[in-house]
C-alpha cells in the first residue's frame, strides 16, 4: 500500500465518506470513531445506551450513532447518507456514513462525490467483494484524492497478520486495476475500537498509525493558487435603483462562487463562451472589497468593459484554452430506476448551466468483476457508462481529471425533475496510443 509522508494538516477542514458492503460495520465504525474521539455530546450517548437496552443487546451499540432513520434502526442497515461534524486538536472532519446495499449505491456517489477521502470497509472473513469493486469504481470515477482501506472485525480471524495482508493483497490487485494511486489498509475492529483511535496491543505486527491518526496527518490538497481560474456565472447583479436613478453610481457585477483558482483585481479575464476578453476591476462581498479571492469563496466581480454576461456562462483565465461544445463525451453512474437508452431525452446541468440533451450513443458498461467495459443496449441502476450526449446549446465543459467542478454533470429527468445520473467528463483520446489506454483504464 502507498506510502504518504505527513503534511501540515492542523487546522485544514478534511471531507470524508465510509463505504463498503452490508454488515462491514461502516455505521458501527462511525460511531466508535466518535465515541473514542469524545466527540458526541452524553445526552446523545444516553439515548443510544438506552435504545440498545431495548433491543436487548449486549453492548452499546454505536452504529446508532449514524443510523437516524426509523426504517434504519427498525433493520439495522444504512438506507440515507448520515452527515456528522466532529474535530479533534489537528483537524476539523465533515463525514459521511454511506449505505453498503447495492440498491443504495446512488446514495454512495452522493456522499463520496465531494469526499477528499474515502475509508472503505471490508470485512477480512468475506474479503474484497463485488460491492467492494463497486464502491471503489465510484471512487475512481469521481477522482477522490485517498483511499483508506479499512479491514474491519480482525477480532473474528484472532487479530491474523496472514489473512489481513491476503485481504489487503486482493484489494490492492482491484485498485491498480482502477488506477487508483493513494490506498493506505489499516486493520481494525469497529467493535472493539482495536486502531480506530489508538493504536491496537492485539496488533503489534501492524506498526502504521491508527485510523484517526492516518486521518489526521493526510497531506493537505493541492493550493488553490496552482489550480486554473474558473468562475461560473450565477447571478447579474445591476440594481434597480441604477436604472432609476442617475444620481445612483452604476453597477454591474457578475456573482457566483469561485470553482478553482484565485482571482485577483487587475487579472485578465476570458468569458465563455464569448470568448471575449477584459479585466478584473472589483472583487465584491458582504464584508467588503477584496484585492483578491480564491476557491471556493462567493464573490461577485465587477468587469472593465461591458460583457452581456448570463447565468451558466464562465470567467476564467485569459490564457485558457477552453472552448464551448454541444457534444458531450463522459462516464455515467446511473442512478435511475429507469433505464437509459440511446434517444433518451434528458436535461444536462453543468455549474450554473441546464440546457436539454439527448442521449446519442452508449458506449457500453463497466463489467465490475472484470473491471472491462461490455457492450450494453441500455444502462439500468448503478450500472456505470459511457456514452455521448448532443446539447441543445454550448456549454463549457473540461476533463473530470482536469477540474473535478468544471468536469462532473448531472443528467436530470426532463418531466420529473429527479436527478438520473451524475457524470464525468470524458473526452474519447485521438491518438492510437492513448485510445489503448483509455481502453485498458476505462473507468476512470
Amino acid at each position: 500500500m502507498t506510502q504518504l509522508d505527513a503534511g501540515p494538516s492542523a487546522g485544514t477542514l478534511l471531507r470524508m465518506a465510509t463505504a463498503g458492503s452490508v454488515d462491514d460495520g461502516k455505521s458501527t465504525l462511525v460511531g466508535r470513531l466518535l465515541h473514542d474521539s469524545k466527540s458526541i455530546l452524553a445526552d446523545q450517548l444516553d439515548a443510544v445506551e438506552r435504545v440498545s437496552r431495548e433491543k436487548g443487546l449486549g453492548i452499546v451499540d454505536l452504529a446508532l450513532l449514524t443510523d437516524g432513520l426509523r426504517a434504519e434502526r427498525e433493520q439495522g442497515i444504512t438506507i440515507d447518507v448520515a452527515y456528522r461534524y466532529f474535530a479533534t486538536a489537528k483537524r476539523t472532519f465533515i463525514l459521511a456514513d454511506c449505505p453498503g446495499h447495492v440498491q443504495y449505491t446512488r446514495n454512495t456517489v452522493t456522499g463520496s462525490s465531494t469526499a477528499d477521502v474515502l475509508v472503505l470497509l471490508v470485512d477480512v472473513r468475506k474479503g474484497v467483494l463485488e460491492q467492494t469493486r463497486r464502491h471503489l469504481a465510484v471512487a475512481a470515477l469521481l477522482r477522490v484524492p485517498y483511499i483508506v482501506f479499512a479491514v474491519n472485525k480482525i477480532d473474528l480471524v484472532d487479530f491474523d497478520q496472514a489473512t489481513y495482508e491476503r485481504v489487503a493483497a486482493d484489494f490492492q490487485v482491484v485498485a491498480t486495476e482502477l488506477g487508483v494511486e493513494h490506498v493506505l489498509s489499516v486493520p481494525v475492529s469497529a467493535l472493539l475500537g482495536d486502531n480506530i483511535v489508538d493504536r491496537s496491543e492485539h496488533t503489534p505486527w501492524y506498526t502504521g498509525p491508527s485510523l484517526l491518526e492516518l486521518l489526521e496527518d493526510l497531506p493537505p490538497l493541492g493550493d488553490p493558487a496552482g489550480e486554473a481560474f474558473r468562475f461560473p456565472v450565477q447571478l447579474t447583479i445591476r440594481p434597480q435603483a441604477a436604472a432609476r436613478d442617475p444620481r445612483h453610481v452604476e453597477y454591474r457585477g457578475y456573482a457566483g462562487q469561485i470553482a478553482s483558482g484565485v482571482v485577483r483585481v487587475g487579472d485578465r479575464v476570458r468569458v465563455l463562451p464569448l470568448g471575449r476578453q477584459t479585466t478584473v476591476v472589483g472583487i465584491d462581498t458582504a464584508d467588503g472589497e477584496l484585492d483578491e479571492a480564491f476557491a471556493p469563496q462567493s464573490v461577485t466581480l465587477r468587469l472593465a468593459d461591458e460583457v452581456d454576461i448570463t447565468r451558466g456562462e464562465l470567467i476564467a483565465d485569459a490564457d485558457s484554452d477552453l472552448h464551448a461544445t454541444q457534444d458531450v463525451e463522459g462516464l455515467v453512474c446511473w442512478l435511475s430506476d429507469r433505464a437509459l437508452r440511446p434517444g433518451s431525452k434528458v436535461l444536462f446541468k453543468h455549474t450554473t448551466r441546464t440546457v436539454q440533451g439527448i442521449v446519442r450513443e452508449l458506449h457500453g458498461r463497466l463489467d465490475l468483476d472484470t473491471m472491462t467495459p461490455v457492450p450494453a443496449d441500455a444502462l439500468t441502476l448503478n450500472d456505470i457508462g459511457r456514452v455521448r450526449i448532443r446539447l441543445a446549446a454550448p456549454v463549457v465543459a473540461e476533463d473530470y481529471t482536469t477540474s473535478r467542478r468544471t468536469g462532473a454533470f448531472l443528467l436530470i429527468d426532463p418531466q420529473m425533475g429527479s436527478t438520473l445520473a451524475a457524470g464525468m467528463v470524458r473526452p474519447i483520446p485521438v491518438d492510437p496510443d492513448e485510445l489503448e489506454a483509455e481502453t485498458l483504464n476505462w473507468s476512470i
